[in-house]
């Protein structure tokens, strides 16, 4: 049904835009984590609308609660379900949607795959789904933290044509989240933020790129050769909303690069295995080496602009379609925590699939 994600660490999501509230069952996770909503609601807070000018008005608090799974703070081993409400759903915006399919929107896919669909801001395609992922995620993180030592971070790489400067070995989520538009270079960061005012008054919106850098991921997590780790990283990423492209390591730029300008070689430092250089981004044949992780995550520019575009209604009449609603101009800022998320959903699986084979 592709509402679930994940092996032994599961993650079922649930909830439209529109509707009464969003939010995630998580299975699998280990008893005796210290955990409640104060673990949780920092990482919604980074993902929710209304925190800046520069991403949808929407005013959510995105307040998570913990329905079960949890006994005097801490984790049971049992299903633990989240919850956050939806308080601020304007359903009306979106009434001309329901006869009118929005350009590169999943609104003409699903009445294509189920006969119906909830054209109420999207409904189960809206990138609202992705609260129950971040709250998921945020416990994830935790265990990956107390468990391992993992520390995963994220920021904005690329606005349009405007490139970050950051040394991914120094970065800390602090100056990410030090500017609005989550670029830890403050010069580039100056200009991602014009561009993105700009483009939000022309009533038009832009894509870019998200990189990730994981650090204190040990050898040997990843499951070869269907659930190799960069595969079911890919899988993840490639499941957000908006997201059109991923690499890991020095990805497509391998193509203009000889196998000896490629390797990693081999190196002990302190009684333990590293590379040189980390063309491979911290994986190798499918399994993490020791090495950072390293990934990058191309998203489209939002779908919905606030111009007039062509397009078809339900009778398969040609039309025209104003863009209505709240909606972000740039999703990346608020793709930083759910790409955040995510690794942490992949990571955590495979932590405990390789305790669960090896030891």
């Amino acid at each position: 049904m592709g509402n679930t994600f994940g092996h032994l660490f599961r993650v079922t999501t649930w909830g439209e835009s529109h509707g009464g509230g969003v939010g995630a069952v998580v299975d699998g996770c280990p008893p005796r984590l210290p955990l409640t909503e104060a673990d949780i609601q920092p990482e919604l807070d980074r993902r929710r609308p209304g925190q800046s000018n520069l991403v949808s008005p929407r005013k959510e608090l995105d307040r998570v609660e913990i329905l079960s799974g949890t006994f005097e703070g801490l984790t049971l081993g049992t299903p633990i379900c989240l919850w956050v409400r939806n308080e601020d759903a304007r359903p009306e915006a979106y009434a001309e949607m329901a006869r009118k399919f929005r350009p590169s929107h999943a609104d003409f896919t699903y009445q294509a795959k189920y006969g119906i669909r909830n054209w109420q801001g999207g409904g189960r395609s809206s990138a609202r789904e992705t609260v129950g992922r971040v709250a998921a995620g945020a416990i994830a993180r935790k265990w990956l933290r107390w468990t391992y030592g993992v520390e995963i971070v994220a920021w904005v790489a690329r606005v349009h044509r405007i490139t970050s400067r950051v040394d991914p070995e120094q970065v800390t989520r602090e100056a990410v989240d030090a500017t609005p538009v989550r670029c830890p270079d403050p010069e580039a960061a100056r200009h991602m933020i014009q561009l993105i005012e700009e483009t939000r008054r022309a009533g038009d919106t832009v894509g870019g790129i998200v990189e990730c850098y994981v650090r204190g991921v040990p050898p040997g997590w990843g499951e070869p050769v269907f659930d190799r780790l960069e595969a079911d990283l890919a899988k993840a990423m490639l499941s957000l909303p908006a997201s059109k492209g991923f690499e890991i390591g020095s990805g497509f730029a391998c193509a203009e690069m000889t196998g000896r300008e490629h390797n990693d070689p081999f190196r002990v430092r302190n009684g333990r295995v590293v590379t040189t250089t980390n063309h491979s981004g911290g994986v190798q044949g499918g399994i993490s080496n020791g090495m950072p992780i390293r990934f990058r995550v191309a998203f489209k520019p939002v779908a919905t602009i606030m111009q007039e575009q062509d397009t078809v209604d339900v009778d398969l009449q040609e039309t025209t379609l104003h863009g209505r609603g709240r909606h972000d101009p740039c999703v990346l800022p608020r793709a930083v925590p759910i790409v955040e998320a995510m690794t942490a959903l992949v990571l955590a699986d495979h932590a405990l699939r390789h305790r669960a084979q090896c030891g």
